[in-house]
Order: structure tokens, then C-alpha cells, then sequence
């Protein structure tokens, strides 16, 4: 559906826990060069702090098997086009930041 929309001329974001290189890299492969890829890169003990569901602490105690970065794997982006750093940043900067990123490709397109 993004790759719709892009075609369309539209500015597509979509959000999703991709834990491999592979799946990411097969995303970049099906967008072909507009695809931007977004770090959001919290530190561990930080996801856990604002949990409000518990997840986190049902996957430690072996409820939630598979959990991303518990106890499955999490291979980091090796060049992401914009990483936001969550644990240092509010939402209105990290926005804006993002915001600037994209207005700054699209604008290298023309």
C-alpha cells in the first residue's frame, strides 16, 4: 500500500518493529530510492521504563516468548537515514527533525 501511494506522489510513513537486516533491506528493495528509513533508537532499560501495557515484563518472565529484545533477536540499522534517539529528544523535536529530513530529500529530488 505504500509503495501505492508513493507511486501517487504521496508522502507515506509507516511504522513497524522490524528486528532484521533482511526485512528492512527487502522494504528498501520494494520502495526503491524513496524509501527513508527511521531509526528510532531507545535504549532498552528506557522501553522498559514506559511500558504501561507490562509487555516487557511478561516477556522477561517467559509469557510473551519472541519479544524483540528480550528474548529475540534485534539487529540495529547500519546506516538509517535518520535515527531519533527518544531517551534525549521530546516528540515535538523528533518530529520536526523527521520533518526536516523529508522536506530536505524531496527537495534534493527536484
Amino acid at each position: 500500500v505504500a509503495k501505492l501511494m508513493n507511486e501517487a506522489g504521496l508522502i507515506t510513513l509507516t511504522s513497524f518493529i522490524s528486528p532484521y537486516e533482511e526485512d528492512r533491506a527487502n522494504a528498501r528493495a520494494l520502495i526503491g530510492d524513496d524509501f527513508i528509513e527511521i531509526f528510532v533508537s531507545t535504549p532498552l532499560d528506557v522501553c522498559e521504563k514506559r511500558d504501561s501495557k507490562g509487555l516487557y515484563k511478561k516477556a522477561r518472565t517467559g509469557e510473551i516468548p519472541n519479544f524483540t529484545g528480550i528474548n529475540s533477536p534485534y539487529e540495529k540499522p547500519k546506516n538509517p537515514e535518520i535515527t531519533i534517539d527518544t531517551s534525549n529528544i521530546s516528540i515535538e523535536r523528533a518530529t520536526n527533525r523527521i520533518m526536516k529530513q523529508i522536506i530536505k530529500y524531496m527537495n534534493g529530488k527536484k
